[in-house]
């Protein structure tokens, strides 16, 4: 037992993959099946899942793991490794197949009526009106099927990358790796540029330093190194690790990887979204509440009429046809088709406008969207360090121009005139290690620091090119920046042969270091360190990352060591930099603000760039919590917060800092139980879970992350943030859009429904036949309503305030026009086809004349809908030339229903007279005026209403 003791304690501290044979063999022999030792699989992952990598020793954490870091892993280990762990990728959650969706299309309870109907109908012999019923229900389904194909293609295509590879050290070779073949105890080399393949314990750095932007929000790159921590420290601040999905700007590193695939940083926020709840959209909740009201309504009527019909004896065949002529009547068969063809008009346009729409219905609700809560590193701001601000020489120059385009001026133009300027410039481009890269005459790019590559723009903007500086200064020795040290030095032998040490640093350690300072005229003269640290104060409290500069000129020495640099030097000038806003942001917040909509930043960088970036976006932070005004709230804040209270505050306040994505998720979640419409915007692996629990999230598509995307319901494919502006009014033109072609469609319905109900009621045979109602409503649909999708934005599309989500699809205004539409459309069909009767005409002639009549009156009322309040000829009449093709389609389409002797068998229809004709055109004629003056009248009441300052809506 003392042996079976000493062997379990020997995989309890974490040698579990080597002598596994010998194990199992033991416990077998020892125990005879009493004890049983626990899987290498689970063992393994209880291991993995409960150490804290940043604590361990370099020894304690290669013994846990059980790897040489010299020789890595060997061929079979990794084997036996990747049976425990699998590859190294995060899960995909698998989406809806093509089969599923297309059998989503007929899951619709108006869809289900028309297929009880079709069925019924069949049963008792009507084969043609049985056929055109599910041929009209299949046309409805393949529509929808190939618009949401399209949008899941378009996903598809940009969500291909390319396979990204590590270098790795294994069986003691260095091999180039695909990331998937990771497993841990893997031995990574890191180096400037390359991608963090797994979580990895750093175990030797060389002046590494990270950008885990994506991962915690902040937009400066994180200076490594080796060294055990303690346990309890956040993820932000464990500088021993190396997590999946950042950047090596700077610097050279080994590690061991410790995490793969779910079990890494970035797959516990990738679980974290996929565990978040989708939610339904605000027109799919409305239109399902509607098809249901409007479901029961349909029933209803058709058992009324089943009852009458029974109660006076008629015969039951004919009894139900009646009954199934009400209920396809009554049923907009259209609205589905129209809702998914009007949604995928707007994916359209958005494409174009380098927008992808994931789903449908994500347009018309960014267009419903009350609050957008938006990332700020490379969502907001460019994501590229930028100098700004420069002083010296007593002197502060702003420097234009933004990002890593070496284009821009100083202002004053004066500052060449300035020695002290020029030399605090130059420092920042020879005491640089970092280069600035031009691809294919493209986009800029910076290879090392984005401070560094910052200062090397405004070297370029001043021309002060790196090649020809280093050249006419060359490097004879450096000291690289250490965090101990805060600073980083070079030395440099001039053309001239004059030696020059050039450093940069924390503005304390270098002002500490100085006696003298350079003026303008390149004298030096006493140094005032306290006002230059109440000068440095005042641009961090602006958001600024301040660096200062010095040298020591006439440098004696062939080599530089850190005793040389304590003290003597000469102070030369500072350099403030930022990270700064786009420039289309500014202007996008503005029209956000003016359409109603708030804009809220939620970040995880520091609260006082935050704020700075915040206000340049015109984002005016303020909040009072607990007696105190305070402008930002900041994650240790927010924990601090009852849920009560942060409902109560989260109205006011505008920047979060400093937030987890736990976090995020709550404050999105918070502005939700206050009624809001949420769309989120970002692009890092910390912003997935608010993406995906927001009603709408939009990633970026050239810097967002995978998991980013594949949470968002729209991805931005330029990244330009002005996009989102373009999506709001493009989701508010398609919801008018719809609204108007529910207008136009539902009086036709209601119309035809009232002429069976009255046909039945008055004990006469039915104006218009079950086959001909779909005729009605199928073609019109398509060649009529579905123009109005193609309209063009109303005037004061983006004065509005968003659209109110607990308000009803239709308004009791529009309602009233519904109403009285289908009155003139019962009132003039059922006229017409008496009055057809009583000449003579025969049953059919007058069936055709009714049936005529409604297309017509339909055609003419489409141009009253394609405004719903203004005149019929408010601005340009011919912006929409689809209506007048629409119209043309469908006369032409009428005239062969109505002689074409195929199109009389199917439809049982007959020829008409002129006579009959100019009826149908002049009833149509008066249904247009009616309806024209309905509408003044209604301008007239809002006028009213707007004279009196009380509330209206259309």
């Amino acid at each position: 037992m003392a042996i079976a003791n000493k062997m379990i304690t020997k995989v309890f501290n974490g040698c579990i993959i080597q002598n596994i044979t010998a194990l199992k063999e033991f416990y077998s022999g020892q125990f005879n099946g009493g004890l049983r030792m626990q899987s290498v699989k689970d063992r393994s992952e209880n291991i993995l899942k409960q150490a804290d990598w940043h604590s361990l020793s370099h020894q304690g954490l290669l013994s846990l793991l059980e790897v040489n870091a010299q020789k890595g892993l060997s061929a079979q280990e990794v084997l036996e490794r990747r049976k425990v762990y699998g590859f190294n990728r995060i899960s995909q959650k698998g989406g809806k197949g093509p089969f599923l969706r297309f059998l989503l299309q007929f899951h619709q309870p108006l869809i289900y009526i028309l297929l009880l109907s079709g069925c019924i109908t069949a049963g008792l012999g009507e084969w043609v009106d049985s056929s055109v019923i599910f041929g009209v229900v299949l046309l409805n389904a393949v529509i929808g099927f190939v618009q949401e194909s399209k949008a899941v293609s378009a996903l598809s295509a940009l969500s291909r990358i390319l396979v990204s590879e590590a270098t790795v050290i294994r069986d003691g070779e260095r091999r180039r790796i695909s990331f998937e073949e990771l497993v841990p105890g893997d031995i990574v080399l890191l180096q400037s540029g390359d991608k963090v393949p797994a979580d990895l314990r750093l175990i030797e750095t060389r002046d590494l330093q990270v950008n885990e932007s994506a991962l915690t929000g902040e937009s400066l790159p994180v200076a490594k190194q080796s060294q055990p921590i303690p346990a309890d420290v956040g993820i932000a601040d464990r500088t021993n690790m190396a997590f999946a999905s950042s950047l090596v700007t700077f610097g050279q590193a080994t590690g061991v990887v410790v995490a793969t695939g779910d079990h890494t940083e970035v797959g516990r926020i990738a679980r974290l979204a996929a565990g978040a709840e989708e939610i339904a959209t605000p027109l799919t909740r409305k239109l399902a509440s509607f098809s249901t009201f409007l479901l029961y309504i349909i029933l209803g009527l058709a058992g009324c009429v089943i009852a009458l019909g029974l109660w006076r004896n008629q015969p039951f065949e004919e009894v139900f046809m009646a009954a199934v002529a009400l209920a396809v009547g009554a049923i907009p068969e259209g609205l589905p088709a129209a809702v998914t063809i009007t949604l995928a008009i707007g994916v359209s346009r958005m494409a174009k406008r380098q927008a992808i729409i994931r789903r449908l219905p994500a347009v018309e609700t960014l267009g419903s969207t009350t609050v957008i809560c938006s990332d700020k590193t490379g969502t907001l701001t460019e994501n590229q360090m930028t100098v700004q601000e420069i002083y010296a020489g007593e002197a502060s120059y702003a420097v234009t121009g933004i990002g890593y385009i070496p284009e821009g001026e100083v202002v004053p133009k004066d500052a060449l005139e300035n020695m002290a300027f020029v030399e605090c410039v130059r420092a920042g481009v020879l005491c640089n290690d970092s280069r600035l890269l031009q691809e294919k005459g493209l986009e800029w790019r910076v290879e090392g620091d984005p401070t560094e590559g910052a200062l090397l723009v405004a070297g370029m903007k001043l021309g002060l090119f790196p090649k020809e500086q280093n050249l006419a200064y060359m490097r004879l020795d450096s000291l690289p920046f250490e965090s101990e040290y805060q600073y980083m030095a070079t030395l440099h032998k001039a053309t001239s042969g004059e030696k020059v040490v050039y450093l940069k640093g924390a503005p304390e350690v270098v002002l500490d270091r100085c006696e003298q300072r350079l003026n303008e005229k390149g004298e030096t003269l006493p140094i005032d360190r306290h006002e230059l640290l109440k000068l440095v104060q005042g641009m961090a409290g602006q958001g600024f990352r301040v660096l200062a500069f010095a040298a020591i000129y006439n440098y004696p020495f062939e080599e530089l060591n850190h005793q040389a640099v304590r003290e003597g030097l000469v102070f030369l000038g500072l350099q403030a930099m930022i990270d700064p806003p786009r420039p289309e942001v500014i202007r996008a917040v503005a029209a956000c603000h003016q359409a109603g909509i708030d804009v809220k930043m939620i970040t995880g960088d520091h609260v006082i760039t935050a704020r700075a970036i915040a206000e340049a976006i015109g984002l005016k932070p303020l909040l009072t919590f607990e007696g105190s005004e305070i402008q930002a709230v900041t994650g240790s804040l927010l924990q601090s917060m009852s849920d009560d209270e942060l409902k109560e505050s989260i109205e006011k306040v505008t920047v979060f800092a400093r937030v987890s994505p736990e976090q995020k998720l709550r404050l999105v979640q918070a502005l939700q139980s206050r009624g809001h419409i949420v769309a989120m915007t970002g692009d890092g692996v910390n912003d997935a879970p608010a993406l995906k629990a927001a009603d709408i999230g939009v990633a970026m598509g050239r810097t967002g992350t995978e998991v980013a995307r594949e949470a968002a319901d729209m991805v931005l494919a330029d990244d330009n943030f002005s996009s989102i502006e373009a999506a709001v009014e493009e989701g508010r033109c398609v919801f008018d859009n719809l609204i108007k072609f529910i207008v136009w469609t539902l009086p036709t319905n209601l119309g035809e429904g009232l002429v069976i109900l009255a046909a039945m009621l008055l004990n006469v045979a039915l104006p218009i036949l079950p086959v001909q109602i779909l005729w009605i409503n199928m073609t019109t649909a398509v060649f009529l309503g579905l123009m109005l999708v193609f309209e063009p934005k109303e005037e004061d599309i983006m004065q509005r305030p968003p659209r109110d989500v607990r308000a009803p699809i239709l308004t009791p205004w529009l309602i009233f026009r519904i109403v009285f539409v289908g009155a003139l459309l019962l009132t003039v069909c059922f006229g017409l086809f008496n009055w057809a009767l009583a000449h003579n005409y025969t049953l059919s002639e007058a069936r055709t004349l009714a049936v005529n009549a409604f297309v017509v009156m339909e055609l003419f009322y489409l141009f009253n809908c394609r405004h719903l309040m203004f005149p019929l000829f408010k601005g340009d009449f011919l912006s929409n030339p689809w209506v007048f093709w629409g119209a043309g389609l469908t006369l032409l389409l009428q005239v062969t229903y109505t002689y074409a002797p195929l199109m009389q068998r199917l439809f049982h229809s007959a020829s008409m007279d002129w006579f009959a004709w100019l009826l149908v055109c002049a009833a149509s004629a008066v249904v247009l005026v009616l309806v024209e003056l309905e509408k003044w009248i209604l301008r007239r009441v809002k006028e009213g209403h707007q004279k009196s300052n009380a509330s209206f809506t259309l």
